[in-house]
Formats: structure tokens, sequence, C-alpha cells
């Protein structure tokens, strides 16, 4: 049970974040687009849940293969064989590919191991890069979550929700309004 109420927990924290992130972005004029990996579109469909979403999201991709990655997203063969698709590197490159693809004012990307299988020595069951583009620089951050398949994914849901409504915040958007 204690699972099942942590999840509606961060599932009702990530829908207020996902509210105020579409209040905001209408407000300011601006677009949202998602690659997706370890979330499978969860960050999208979090987004969309809220009424007024399409005035403000603009692109969702699944990019569950490392084909997709590349042939879609723009995401380096090189990158994929130095870092691999569960890597900082790989993060920022789908965020830039959404970016570059939907021409949106900000993006956000997941790549990971949300488990309960896949996880190796080197990047364990939990592990997950959130990519981020805005204001045109791209950055990535690692974070390292422990539970249930679902709830790793609901984390990650939630902080990709986060840094868009921080991002939003500190956008420049002076030439948008």
């Amino acid at each position: 049970m204690k699972e099942i109420e942590d999840i509606e927990e961060i599932n009702a924290k990530s829908a207020a974040l996902a509210k105020q992130l579409v209040e905001l972005c209408a407000e300011r004029g601006l677009k949202v687009s998602t690659a997706e990996s370890c979330t499978g579109g969860l960050v999208s469909a979090s987004i969309t849940s809220v009424s007024g979403s399409s005035s403000v999201i603009e692109l969702g991709i699944c990019s569950y293969s490392n084909r997709i990655k590349r042939e879609v997203l723009g995401v380096s063969e090189k990158t994929l064989e130095e870092f691999s698709e569960y890597s900082a590197e790989c993060a920022e490159e789908m965020a830039a590919g959404a970016m570059r693809i939907s021409s949106s004012d900000l993006a956000v990307s997941t790549t990971g191991v949300a488990g309960p299988g896949g996880g190796t020595d080197k990047h364990p069951v939990g592990e997950v890069y959130i990519g981020i583009c805005s204001n045109g620089s791209c950055k990535a951050k690692r974070f390292l979550f422990s539970g249930s398949r679902e709830q790793i994914r609901a984390r990650t849901v939630f902080e990709c929700l986060k840094m868009l409504v921080f991002s939003v915040n500190d956008y420049n958007s002076h030439d948008k309004i």
C-alpha cells in the first residue's frame, strides 16, 4: 500500500506542476517539446492532461530505441558508443533534437534504467538522466532513484516538470511578450 500512496502523491504533485507549467507557458507564449525514453511519453501525457495544453505543447517523441534517438532526434553514434544511451550527453542531444525538430522554446528529455531489470554495475536500475534545453543552451542532470519501475518513472516525470517550470521562470522571454 505504501508504494501506491507514494506514486499517488508523486502523481498529484506532478499534476500541480503540469498545470503551473501550462499556465506559465501560455502567459508567456512559450512552446514545449519532449523526447522520452524511460518515461515512454509520461511527461507529455502529464502536460497534455491539462486543459489548454494545446497552446503549449509542440511535440512529444517516445524515443525508446537507439535507432530513433539517432535517426529522428539526431543523437550521434559517437555519443551512444562512447557514453551510451544512459548518459548526460545522450539526454542533452535528445532534448536538442526535440527542440530542433519542433522549433519549441523549451525541450526536455529522459533516458535511463527504470527497471526492474536491465541495470548493470555501470548503469544501475534507477539511474536516470534528464536533459533540458532553454535559452539557447542544453544541460542534463543525473538522478539515482530507488523503488519500483512505476516509482522511478513517476519521480522522473516530477523532476522533468520541476525543471521545466524552473526554466520557464528563468526564461528570457522579453521578446515573446
